[in-house]
């Protein structure tokens, strides 16, 4: 790998940098050599995360030898959870550093192997669950990580990422979560999510030290979001009535059972063991705090108080700066005793109590003075009366007597608008400095204001597409002349909906492979589906490309998106349609490189709910500040950067490396105002076209596809992981970035882009899928490589829908179809037909006296189902998937072979139904090689 010197860094970088990745990396070197914080944009799609991780690494192990002792730890933190941090962690596996001492660290709902506590559906119950077999040293798996931690499958030279984490700790059976903190001990970089970092309380569980260390938070678009809400709370009064009902009940149970039940179950070595008389005194302050709650005088629209007020109504509660701590860990120990007891039908519960003592952590984070003053200055109490969700609830099912008399419980919220509350509190843990890196981060001026914290080093960069790669749009009207306007007042005018989906329909027409489409909100897309489902439009655009749907829950969001990737690469498909939101899952944590996007639609401006209290008081605090300082944005203009700023992200999805291609169309007439497209990203203003007949729009759009298709190089691969196979061999060209194959330049074959390969659908950077041109057309690699090569029939069978395309020979001609029987008797020798045995099974045998010798099955387990699914009859394939997928699960052999034989059980496919043996169960073979032998026709 190239090694470039930057700032007098060497950096080892898997190919030559491109300037703007130059660009960066000098400046994240500076700012780690000045120990000072940085601010630095940089467009989805220059390499952003690879170019951080190199250059930050570099200098970490040039400061290492300097020092000559592991004095440095970098904490590399990303904001969306296991698929941001696993991208992140696999560019590193591809790097040249991918010997240095990595972890991750993550919840314990992803890393979690325990049998019983796995299962556990709420997070805060299976939090204490674990704690406490902990505790009691009843988790075997726990136990185990001392012994374990320095086993060679965790301490080898692979970096572990989560998955490997959990296939590891089952494999020794030691918890994952657990060592993974281990592991932190000693790692020079260490992955993890936002709100370990910036959330106080995450980072003491998570035991994360920051004194003299490195953050770097990368996606850090919405890192003011993730500040705010990790120092916000809301708290109810049936929260409230319910932590006195859980007191009530340990009350009872401590007077029924007497102190010899109690102390069975609490660890008599603890210091923190409660006694009655602490749970008199909590049930008093908890009845006192629900009086203070329901005496606050609450208007209509709910009423608002600075921040200090949380502290005066805690105080008539008796929780002040002297008691908090006694009054937090008392409750902390009655959450334990809840989760203990078994036989409790409160087993496992503890909800009120819980949200009583993360109020108080939250609030008493911090009790200087001069911390009490940031809260008045950045903080505000708001207090509303709602609807209760429950409220028909009968006293037979138990509903709590302290609150089923009344219709409406009030909510109190604790809300801190200022971002540079939870950066003050990273800085006071004495880190040496603070990387914030996006691909949009601009307008920087009052971002900088906002956060707080000194900024010395900044950078805006450029991106690298050049024209002929984007195709930017402004479609103001549909195709029946209807605007296109997403605001509240026409969202739900039946016509602008009607329109849209015709737009998208239109478009979905010209878009070659993915297309995706993003919403404002859930209810929208939801609110169009519906309507453009009744019209008969969501059948026409899936005619034309399958629609996959973001679903709101995330334990289906994987399925549904593999499926997406595998409809991509399916050659008997025009791609597929992806209907998803802006802020979701979708638009910020994953990319759509190469062919899995070539187009994004946004149907609308994703604004905030300009009503939400939240909201309201945002915008209010925002012209208080601007009254002081101009720096800030007025309440307005942030108002405004929040929807473009999530546009901006999901418009990121498309174009992510050199090479990449894509059009953006925004279908919204209120992008054409100069103020909204002076905040869509910089790289893409030049572009923007505003289209004024859509039939024409349409007309560029296609050309721009076509142009693009034969200008563009084809996608490279990824760089392999170390521990894959290096399955190019041959002395052909080579691309330092990774593995590179000759370009094939024949484009006459329709769709050819579409039989590949997708290694890495969810690539982060600069490589994504090959082109099967390659495999169709370059003689001197057939042995060599072969695409998923045959693992299984089941993998075959994936492979053959990817290759149906493929013509039977090396020479690139007309590809032959199934019922072509009168080919020219030239041809038929330049193409070397029998190499398959097609010719004979396509036309009628002829009776002659001449004794053929038997028929073979293929030995490529891709040519023996290519040739199956050439022979057979489209129902009688389907069958045949359907039956080898019911074998595979059920393993029924005697079902598999009727339904065999009656789709090979014939004299011209026999020779197929004898190569089966090899693919069925070791315990099948015989028999049925003994059903070969005396079948009879």
């Amino acid at each position: 790998m190239p090694e470039v010197m930057i700032c007098g860094i060497p950096v080892n970088f898997p190919f030559e940098p491109y300037e703007v990745q130059k660009a960066y990396m000098a400046r994240v070197i500076e700012s780690l050599q000045n120990n000072t914080n940085a601010l630095l944009e940089s467009p989805t799609g220059t390499g952003k995360t690879l170019s951080l991780l190199c250059s930050s690494i570099a200098w970490l192990l040039v400061k290492k030898a300097q020092l000559q002792m592991n004095a440095q730890l970098g904490n590399f933190s990303e904001h969306s959870g296991a698929d941001n941090l696993t991208q992140a962690m696999q560019e590193l596996k591809r790097s040249s550093y991918r010997h240095v001492k990595a972890t991750v660290l993550g919840s314990r709902d992803q890393m979690c192997i325990h049998p019983e506590v796995s299962k556990e559906t709420n997070n805060m119950n299976k939090v204490h669950m674990c704690q406490l077999r902990v505790k009691s040293r009843t988790c075997h798996f726990y136990n185990n990580v001392e012994s374990k931690k320095d086993d060679r499958s965790v301490k080898g030279d692979e970096i572990l990422d989560i998955e490997d984490l959990v296939t590891v700790g089952k494999k020794l059976k030691c918890c994952p979560y657990y060592l993974s903190k281990e592991l932190k001990q000693d790692a020079d970089i260490v992955f993890m999510p936002y709100n370990y970092l910036l959330d106080p309380k995450s980072r003491k569980a998570n035991g994360v030290e920051l004194m003299n260390n490195v953050i770097i938070l990368d996606e850090a678009h919405n890192v003011e979001k993730m500040c705010e809400e990790s120092a916000s709370l809301q708290i109810r009064t049936t929260d409230v009535a319910l932590c006195i009902d859980e007191i009530t009940h340990i009350m009872r149970s401590f007077a029924e059972g007497g102190e010899e039940n109690l102390d069975s179950t609490v660890d008599a070595n603890q210091p923190k063991d409660f006694t009655c008389e602490d749970l008199c005194v909590l049930k008093e302050i908890m009845l006192a705090l629900e009086k203070a709650v329901d005496e606050i005088e609450v208007g209509t629209d709910g009423s608002t108080y600075p921040g200090g007020f949380i502290f005066e109504l805690l105080a008539k509660a008796e929780i002040k700066d002297h008691n908090q701590m006694s009054v937090i860990t008392l409750i902390e120990n009655l959450i334990q005793y809840l989760s203990m007891g078994s036989a409790s039908p409160f087993q496992r519960k503890g909800v009120g109590l819980q949200k009583i003592v993360d109020l108080l952590n939250v609030v008493f984070s911090g009790t200087t003075h001069s911390y009490k003053e940031r809260v008045k200055m950045c903080y505000k109490v708001h207090i509303q009366t709602e609807e209760k969700k429950n409220n028909k609830k009968t006293d037979s099912w138990g509903a709590l007597k302290s609150t089923n008399t009344k219709t409406a419980e009030r909510v109190l919220s604790y809300w801190c608008f200022s971002p540079g509350f939870g950066m003050k509190q990273l800085l006071d843990q004495n880190v040496r400095s603070i990387i914030l890196t996006s691909g949009t981060l601009a307008p920087l001026k009052p971002l900088i204001s906002e956060l707080g914290i000194p900024i010395g080093v900044q950078l805006e960069n450029p991106h690298i597409v050049k024209s002929n790669q984007i195709c930017v749009k402004i479609v103001s009207h549909g195709p029946d002349s209807v605007q296109l306007n997403s605001n509240y007042q026409n969202r739900d005018n039946p016509k602008y909906i009607s329109s849209l989906g015709r737009t998208i329909l239109s478009f979905s027409r010209v878009v070659p492979d993915g297309l995706l489409v993003f919403f404002p909100s859930y209810p929208i897309m939801t609110k169009c589906q519906e309507m453009w489902q009744a019209e008969g439009i969501w059948s026409s655009i899936s005619n034309i490309k399958p629609i996959f749907v973001e679903p709101q829950r995330k334990d289906t969001f994987n399925a549904i998106i593999n499926d997406f990737y595998s409809k991509i690469s399916d050659p008997s498909t025009r791609g597929a349609c992806f209907m998803a939101v802006c802020r979701g899952k979708v638009s910020e944590g994953l990319d759509f490189a190469d062919m899995n996007g070539r187009a994004v639609i946004i149907t609308g401006l994703p604004f905030p709910p300009l009503k939400d209290p939240r909201i309201v008081l945002k915008k209010k605090y925002l012209e208080e500040l601007r009254a002081k300082d101009k720096d800030y944005l007025s309440g307005d203009e942030w108002y405004s950067l929040e929807a473009t700023r999530a546009v901006n992200q999901a418009i990121g999805r498309v174009i992510r490396h050199q090479n990449d291609y894509g059009a953006i169309l925004l279908c919204d007439t209120r992008f054409n105002s100069p103020k909204l497209k002076g905040q869509l990203s910089a790289w893409l203003r030049d572009y923007i076209k505003v289209s004024n007949k859509f039939g024409e729009t349409v007309s560029e759009v296609c050309r721009f596809f076509k142009n693009a298709e034969t200008s563009l190089p084809p996608p490279k691969l990824k760089p392999l992981l170390p521990h894959e196979p290096n399955i190019y061999k041959d002395d052909g060209p080579r691309n330092i970035a990774g593995v590179s194959f000759p370009t094939v330049n024949s484009r006459a074959i329709p769709k050819s882009s579409k039989a590949s390969v997708s290694q890495y659908p969810n690539s982060n950077e600069v490589y994504a899928d090959f082109s099967m041109d390659f495999y169709k057309n370059a003689s001197a690699y057939r042995n060599e490589f072969k695409p998923k090569q045959a693992k299984d029939l089941f993998s075959a069978i994936d492979s053959s829908n990817d290759n149906s395309q493929m013509p039977t020979t090396l020479v690139t001609i007309h590809k032959r179809s199934a019922d072509e029987t009168n080919v020219p008797q030239a041809k038929k020798k330049k193409l070397k037909i029998k190499a398959f045995g097609f010719d004979e099974n396509l036309r009628s045998e002829e009776k002659t006296d001449i004794v053929r010798p038997e028929k073979v099955a293929p030995e490529s387990l891709i040519d023996f189902v290519k040739e199956i699914k050439t022979l057979l009859q489209v129902e009688q394939y389907k069958t045949f998937q359907m039956s080898i997928s019911t074998y595979k699960k059920e393993g029924n052999y005697v079902d598999f072979i009727k339904t065999l034989t009656s789709i090979l059980g014939n004299s011209k496919l026999f020779y197929l139904l004898k190569g089966m043996k090899r693919f069925l169960k070791d315990e099948h073979k015989v028999a049925f090689q003994e059903y070969c032998d005396n079948f009879k026709f």
